[in-house]
């Protein structure tokens, strides 16, 4: 198989299909992310990961957003219900690595091994609600401090955490799902924002872009196609050198064409880039149109890697389970 396109895509349903099969045999891309209209049973997501990797290569990624709350695709019946981030504030944090730890163990068995999660952004109270809960706390040590928690339970569990969203997207006042989100505040007001990745900086955690236009750190463009912020704020000040990966490109914070979104985001410095829709069109032209994996990106998907294995360790659900539930009991 040819070297895999820097890209991480979406499948259309519950069942790889064979022009799907087809299109990744032509164009392998990197791995694929998984989603609500891809997840019905445990056997049946299991099945659909295992035809994946015998397709890509055991080594191929296979994503999932399991934060918690109300971000998770694996849900009951089938799967066990996890809190939002936010019920951790103040709480020990062997309550949220424990409860990080059985949620990347539920992943694994799945065949997930990346989770995207924890969310790094600061919970402003006059911000978009798109953040709300979903973060840890208003405070930067607070979510730094919870967040080194929850990336250490989920590599226990075997699984590569992503942190998201990079710089910050907390003081985003509209969703950029549904548009770019464009943020005036200072650059010291930002320092802070940043705090918490800057934090987590070398914890072998891949990290996700926000896209999101920061005034007084690039004027012209979005931290995911941004040069200039990429270089100087995420791999500068930040100090984040493991993968960089960019957030949806179908959302519509972002305009253009599939393959040209991907093309200017990898040469602002992201190793991969994410294209969820799993429209098979859309995922062609992407594809198509996709650089290659770097060399410099193959290195640092394999850090990460080895700093979750050195981390990964024998662990009992039950167990977890009731660690997690006593600490929040005897914390509350």
């Amino acid at each position: 198989m040819e070297r895999p396109r820097a890209a991480i895509v979406g499948l259309a349903g519950p069942e790889l299909t064979a022009a799907e099969a087809a299109l990744f045999r032509a164009m392998p891309p990197l791995g694929v992310i998984l989603f609500a209209r891809n997840i019905a049973t445990p056997g049946q997501v299991q099945a659909l990961n295992a035809a994946i990797r015998e397709l890509l290569g055991e080594q191929a990624p296979i994503l999932v957003d399991q934060e918690g709350g109300r971000v998770a695709r694996l849900r009951p019946p089938g799967w066990p219900e996890f809190p939002a981030a936010a019920g951790f504030e103040a709480r020990p944090a062997e309550a949220a690595e424990a409860n990080a730890a059985l949620l990347g163990l539920t992943c694994r068995e799945a065949g997930f091994d990346v989770v995207c999660a924890p969310v790094l952004d600061l919970r402003l109270p006059d911000a978009h609600r798109v953040i709300g809960d979903r973060a840890f706390s208003a405070h930067p040590a607070e979510v730094a401090r919870l967040g080194r928690a929850w990336v250490r339970g989920l590599q226990e569990a075997g699984c590569i955490p992503v942190i998201k969203h990079i710089p910050g997207h907390g003081r985003a006042m509209v969703d950029s799902h549904l548009a770019l989100p464009r943020v005036d505040a200072s650059r010291d007001a930002l320092a802070e924002d940043c705090g918490p990745f800057a934090a987590l900086a070398s914890s072998g955690a891949w990290a996700m872009t926000a896209h999101i236009l920061y005034e007084a750190l690039d004027p012209e463009l979005p931290a995911t196609l941004s040069p200039r912020l990429i270089s100087q704020v995420i791999r500068g000040a930040i100090g984040f050198q493991g993968v960089l990966v960019s957030d949806d490109l179908c959302m519509q914070a972002l305009r253009g064409e599939p393959g040209a979104l991907a093309r200017q985001a990898i040469a602002a410095g992201c190793d991969l880039v994410l294209h969820c829709n799993g429209e098979a069109a859309d995922t062609a032209a992407l594809l198509r149109d996709c650089p290659p994996l770097s060399e410099p990106a193959e290195r640092r998907l394999a850090l990460a890697q080895a700093r979750m294995q050195r981390h990964r360790r024998p662990l009992d659900a039950v167990a977890l389970a009731a660690d997690r539930d006593a600490w929040l009991s005897a914390a509350a």
